[in-house]
Order: structure tokens, then C-alpha cells, then sequence
């Protein structure tokens, strides 16, 4: 593995992103979907709701932002690159396919996951100020900040390679978008449901989850690695 090289596809995603508006504001719009309803509903809550909602995970709700937000990002990786015609260059070079799939997917989930950690705090810190007494003591526990941290980049790292492998094997941007979104689905589901307390967690479980999430995760860089076919890509053969 060249860390110089995965380095240089890190920076040159970058550079695209800054570039690419629609994917700024898809990276945008998102988190407001995902943090507006949740702190509504938390500064219309009274001190008496304090009790019950010690219960509750509504903090899990926000692990739909990693769930979702890098699977706009990634999706647009290799279709995107390629429809503009800048792929076909850097697949001449001698850079291994996992280097390059590892820089972009890098390149995704760094912004990513600073911008759910982001929206995290921001959503921490008006429920701190805004809500009303007793409110941010029962919904700010700490095993709760606990799965947001250790979840955020396993759940990002997933929709990352998942969006990837759309993406390399479709060749419309629009087509891969739409089915990066319908794949994340299913992991914004469980959270919700266990922001929702329809699942129960524990700590069995989140371990559980967690591990299967590493393996998920190693499992993906894999499978897009064996499915970005370079001769395809550059001849421009349809799948």
C-alpha cells in the first residue's frame, strides 16, 4: 500500500468536492433533515417529560447523518469521475486499484464524518442552552454519546463502500445516487428504530453491532475492489 499515493487521491477528491455544489448542499441539506425535527420536539418537551425520557435514545436518531450523508459523496466517485472524462487518466497511471478506492473513500468519510460530529455537538449544545430544565440531564446520557462516537465512522465507513460499488458499476450519476440512498436505508432504519425504543439496546448488543460493522467495513473495500473493473471503466463498456 502507497500512502503517498492514497495521500495524493485524498487531496485530488478534496479539491472535487470544493468544486461539485450539489454535492455540498446534498452534504448539507441532509443534516438538517436529520437534526431540525428531533430539536423541535425536544424544546416543546416540559420538565416532567424528564422522567420518561430517560428511557429513550433520541440521540441514536442522528446516526442516520452518517448512514446517509457519504452515500451522496461516494455514489458520485467513480460515475461521476468518469463522466466528466477525468478517470480515464488516472487509471493509466500505475496506482493499484485498492489505493485508489481507499482514497476516495477516505476522501468521503473525512468530511462526513466531521460534519455528523459536528451537527452532533451543535444539536448537544442547543438542547444544553434551549431546552428546558432537566430535558438535556435525561437526554444526554453517556452511553448514548458513547454509540454516537463509535458508530458515526463505523456506519459512514459502510455506506462508503456500499455507494462505491454502486457507483462502479453504473454509469449514470443520478441512477447511482438514487440506489447509494436506497442502500442506506436499511441502516437509518435500525437506528431510528432504536432511537425510537422498538429495539432495546444493550451493551451485548452494541458490541455485537459494532463488530459485524468492522467486518462489514473490511468486507466492502474488498468486494469494490474486486468489482472496479479498470479495462471496463476505460473502454467504456456498458454493464
Amino acid at each position: 500500500m502507497n500512502r503517498r499515493l492514497v495521500r495524493a487521491i485524498v487531496a485530488k477528491e478534496l479539491r472535487e468536492f470544493r468544486r461539485n455544489r450539489t454535492l455540498v448542499v446534498g452534504m448539507a441539506i441532509v443534516p438538517l433533515i436529520f437534526s431540525v425535527q428531533p430539536l423541535v420536539s425536544v424544546f416543546a418537551l416540559t420538565t416532567s417529560a424528564s422522567g420518561p425520557l430517560r428511557r429513550e435514545h433520541v440521540l441514536l436518531y442522528l446516526l442516520g447523518i452518517p448512514a446517509l450523508v457519504p452515500s451522496l459523496v461516494a455514489s458520485y466517485s467513480v460515475v461521476g469521475e468518469r463522466e466528466q472524462g477525468t478517470l480515464e487518466p488516472l487509471l493509466t497511471t500505475p496506482i493499484r486499484r485498492e489505493e485508489l478506492l481507499l482514497g476516495k473513500a477516505l476522501a468521503t468519510f473525512l468530511p462526513a464524518v466531521a460534519v455528523a460530529y459536528g451537527v452532533f455537538a451543535l444539536f448537544l449544545v442547543c438542547v444544553g442552552v434551549f431546552a428546558q430544565p432537566g430535558v438535556a440531564s435525561a437526554l444526554i446520557r453517556p452511553p448514548d454519546l458513547i454509540a454516537q462516537l463509535v458508530f458515526t465512522p463505523l456506519l459512514a465507513g459502510w455506506s462508503i463502500w456500499v455507494a462505491i460499488v454502486i457507483s462502479a458499476r453504473f454509469n449514470d450519476v443520478r441512477v447511482a445516487q438514487q440506489l447509494s440512498t436506497v442502500a442506506s436505508l436499511p441502516s437509518i432504519a435500525l437506528t431510528t428504530l432504536v432511537a425510537l425504543n422498538v429495539i432495546h439496546p444493550s451493551l451485548r448488543i452494541a458490541i455485537l453491532a459494532a463488530v459485524i460493522l468492522v467486518l462489514l467495513n473490511r468486507i466492502g473495500w474488498r468486494v469494490a475492489s474486486a468489482v472496479f473493473d479498470r479495462e471496463r471503466l476505460i473502454t467504456g463498456t456498458k454493464t
